[in-house]
């Protein structure tokens, strides 16, 4: 009797819960399981709707004549700078080959200011160097957001004439299938 009574206390908490909990466990399961079926059934009519497309921005920037003209202009604006430079070095080699071969006969006064002299200049060409460095370096970055900026124009332009929902710039991998550089490199050309 003794083990009845103590069995049929186990068993208690589990018919009183066994329905109510079966049912509504059930109905949460089911509903679950609708939600995943309709995900199922209407993500790919979803994304079937959405129009992707991929722009290869560093091989714009590369081909596009608009990048190819700025590059133009920098060695333009750049080469009267690289000429005195050049010019530079050329006056250092002189005075340090003129040294070198005249040292011999030259007194000490004449040593220490020829020295210096090509003390002054090395220091001034690496001073010009840094410093068209930095002018160049400023320079390109200013024309690249140029171009970049007229690349998203008419990357902008090309989405909204042939209704593209999303445009992505640089990723791991896209499908050539939704490539759009070459598209956007002739519009670029194109334009004037």
């Amino acid at each position: 009797m003794r083990f009845k009574q103590f069995s049929s206390n186990l068993e208690r908490p589990f018919r009183k819960t066994k329905g109510k909990k079966m049912r509504s466990s059930f109905k949460n399961i089911s509903l679950k399981l609708f939600v995943v079926a309709q995900l199922i059934i209407v993500s790919p009519i979803l994304f079937a709707q959405t129009k992707l497309g991929y722009v290869k921005v560093d091989e714009v920037i590369r081909k596009a004549n608009i990048a190819k003209q700025a590059e133009d202009r920098l060695k333009k604006e750049f080469a009267p700078r690289d000429n005195e430079l050049k010019k530079m070095g050329a006056k250092l080699k002189n005075l340090a080959g003129k040294f070198d071969k005249e040292q011999s006969v030259m007194t000490n006064s004449d040593k220490q200011k020829v020295q210096r002299e090509i003390s002054n200049l090395e220091k001034e060409i690496q001073r010009k160097q840094r410093q068209a460095r930095e002018d160049l370096t400023q320079r390109k970055n200013e024309e690249l957001a140029a171009v970049v900026e007229k690349a998203r124009a008419v990357i902008k332009k090309i989405a909204i004439e042939e209704k593209f929902d999303l445009i992505l710039e640089n990723s791991v991998y896209a499908s050539p299938n939704i490539d759009i550089t070459q598209k956007v490199i002739k519009a670029l050309n194109d334009q004037k």
